[in-house]
């Protein structure tokens, strides 16, 4: 006997699919005018907004036979959170906007709209989805709009590291890029295309690996904790340690000298892999790290280079990092890898 066929977006239409996300979203709001009208109203209480964008598309960023939509909508929240913490901010509001296939099962809509929420309430509670727009596409795409409050302190820059700083880290690295090498490795057919993931395959060390990559969970509250602990720069690790430390010594014009000494896990899967969205941050010589961070380097000052000059920006263990050290979705992306 044929299964009857499911509801899909093309059936329901932008109404009643709005319908079941709100259900889904419903009692989570802290807005003053709420999802539902033609824009949310957010109260503002010292005057300034922290704001941040990211855009989830299917291909480069997931593969719909690994993830669940409470596993995407849980990712796109949680990927966001982690910019806004980076500030040293408190997130307060998120605006999604999603682009759906038609053939889209509206089951899976809904499981997207929990994993926003769920992730909202575990990561960074009195945050919620305000508002957002529905739109048709071939490709599954989830653009997230993240808003934060900074409540009376200065935002957390990554151009704020000086000579003789501690360089420290909160949260994992290497388990998200270890997970996703699982994926690729275990669960694809002979063609390259992805198949579902059977967890009973997997050893717990790998299935806590896939877990990181799929539903990550940054250390969001410990932000703004680092911001009042006197952080001189921070920034979220999504594209690789390496990557996004280089970028931290160019914007702050020093050298970044990374450890593996004081952190045994920094291993070249530490080093490189991304979407840990573990929180780098920078303290000044001799303060105490705030618990939850521990530390991986030391910044010295650059000689003989330009500030805008990536050339000995960030060394291992006093040696030049080399290679790209992360993720550029315009040099790595292959659509051949499935």
């Amino acid at each position: 006997m044929t299964p009857p066929r499911a509801q899909t977006v093309g059936d329901l239409g932008e109404r009643a699919l709005l319908a079941r996300i709100f259900t889904a979203l419903a009692g989570s709001s802290r807005a003053l005018v709420g999802p539902g009208d033609d824009a949310a109203v957010l109260a503002v209480p010292d005057g300034r907004v922290v704001v941040s964008t990211d855009t989830l598309v299917h291909g480069p960023d997931f593969r719909l036979a690994w993830s669940s939509g409470f596993d995407l909508g849980w990712k796109a929240a949680a990927v966001n959170l982690a910019d806004i913490a980076a500030m040293g901010a408190r997130p307060t509001a998120l605006l999604v906007a999603l682009a759906l296939p038609d053939e889209t099962d509206v089951a899976f809509v809904e499981e997207l709209a929990r994993g926003l929420r769920a992730a909202c309430d575990e990561l960074a509670p009195g945050c919620a989805v305000e508002g957002g727009d529905l739109t048709a596409s071939d490709t599954l795409t989830i653009a997230v709009t993240v808003l934060g409050v900074l409540d009376g302190d200065a935002p957390v820059l990554r151009a704020g590291a000086r000579p003789g700083d501690t360089v420290a880290v909160a949260g994992p690295l290497g388990a998200a890029a270890r997970g996703l090498a699982v994926l690729f490795d275990r669960f694809r057919d002979g063609a390259g295309v992805p198949v579902a993931v059977d967890d009973s395959a997997l050893t717990a060390e790998e299935r806590a690996d896939v877990r990181a990559q799929l539903r990550p969970a940054p250390p969001i509250a410990l932000g703004p904790v680092a911001a009042r602990a006197g952080a001189t720069a921070m920034m979220d690790v999504s594209d690789g340690l390496l990557l996004d430390a280089r970028r931290m010594a160019e914007a702050s014009g020093v050298r970044i000298d990374l450890d593996p000494a004081l952190d045994e896990a920094l291993d070249e899967i530490a080093l490189r892999g991304g979407e840990d969205h573990a929180l780098l941050a920078c303290f000044a010589p001799g303060a105490a790290l705030p618990d939850g961070f521990r530390p991986i380097g030391r910044v010295h000052a650059r000689e003989g280079h330009g500030e805008t000059d990536a050339s000995g920006a960030v060394t291992v263990a006093g040696a030049p990092a080399t290679g790209p050290g992360g993720w550029d979705p315009h040099r790595d992306w292959d659509a051949a890898r499935g």
